[in-house]
Parts: structure tokens; C-alpha cells; sequence
């Protein structure tokens, strides 16, 4: 059966075809939001934060993350499955998301489960080395849809602040 041009379970599909992607864009506008910060620390010492963000994210963004636990598997590993909760643009969100990538000290990927991956379809963390500090970037893939956005674009303009809200608390958490 199809639906407005899509294929059924082409959401679900790990790759759509050319004509779907197509389609697809025709409803929703590609956003990519990015917030890069250099933090004077090693590659490690920024990728160690991540690698007990259990216990870390709490005072990572206080006013925002209320709980980070790990469902399957253990932080960088491709297929671990962590569970969030945060409150974002004034409502609690629940997030559920699976690594798909990681290249340690370099790169982790994350897919977050349906339906928010119809709007979030990745989000990346990247470490970069340069000398005595660390570039760290926070990249989120977001799709807008091009009716009925009004809501979605203040969500998404919420979560641009509040990554670089994040990324700024990261580097006073770890320069201290």
C-alpha cells in the first residue's frame, strides 16, 4: 500500500529509495543544527564526561536533563540503547536513542527510536584534537515539516540554545 507516495514502512526502512527520499522532502525541509566549543582538555578527558554520562548529565545542563540511564550495552557501542529525560521548550521530553557509529575519541552517532526520528533522524557528537584542546560539536539532523511547522520551529529553535547552553556548561565542567 502507499501513502502519499511513500512506500509503507519506508520510515522504518534503514534506506529510503531515491523516489521516497524524494517524496519525502517534498513534505519536510532539512535543518542541521551544529555547536562547536574548543575546551581546554584533552580528546580523552572530553570523551571520558560522555563515557559516564549516567552520572554526568545532571549538572551537564541542571536546569534542563533530569535522568540519562543506559538500557542496553555501555556508552560507544554500536547497537547500546540509552534512555533520557529532559525538560526542552518547557516540556519533558522522553528520548530513546540507539549508537549506530562510534570512532573512539573521534565521532559517536545516534539514532533516537520512532517517532521522534521522523524529526530527529541523527544527532553526532564529534572530538577533535588541536594541540592542547579539544573541539567538541554537537550536530543534530532535523526535518521540518512545511505544514503546520510553527510548533516544531520553536522546538528546534529551543534546542539550538540549548546546545550551545550545553556545550558551554560542558567546557566549565571540564576546565574546572
Amino acid at each position: 500500500m502507499r501513502i502519499a507516495g511513500l512506500n509503507r514502512g519506508s520510515f522504518s526502512s534503514k534506506v529510503l529509495h531515491n523516489s521516497d527520499q524524494e517524496m519525502f522532502m517534498i513534505f519536510f525541509q532539512e535543518r542541521i543544527l551544529r555547536h562547536s566549543i574548543a575546551i581546554t582538555a584533552s580528546v580523552e578527558e572530553v570523551w571520558d564526561f560522555f563515557e559516564h554520562l549516567d552520572r554526568n548529565y545532571k549538572s551537564w545542563h541542571p536546569e534542563s536533563h533530569i535522568a540519562c540511564r543506559w538500557i542496553k550495552g555501555r556508552p560507544h557501542e554500536v547497537g547500546s540503547v540509552a534512555y533520557f529525560e529532559e525538560v526542552l521548550h518547557g516540556k519533558l521530553c522522553k528520548i530513546k536513542i540507539r549508537c549506530t557509529h562510534v570512532e573512539k575519541h573521534k565521532c559517536v552517532e545516534c539514532k533516537p527510536f520512532f517517532p521522534l526520528s521522523i524529526f530527529h533522524p541523527k544527532a553526532v557528537y564529534l572530538f577533535e584534537s588541536t594541540g592542547s584542546q579539544c573541539i567538541f560539536s554537537a550536530v543534530n539532523h532535523m526535518r521540518i515539516p512545511r505544514l503546520f511547522n510553527r510548533a516544531i520551529l520553536s522546538l528546534v529553535d529551543a534546542t539550538e540554545r540549548h546546545m550551545e547552553e550545553e556545550g558551554e556548561n560542558l567546557k566549565k565542567l571540564i576546565e574546572k
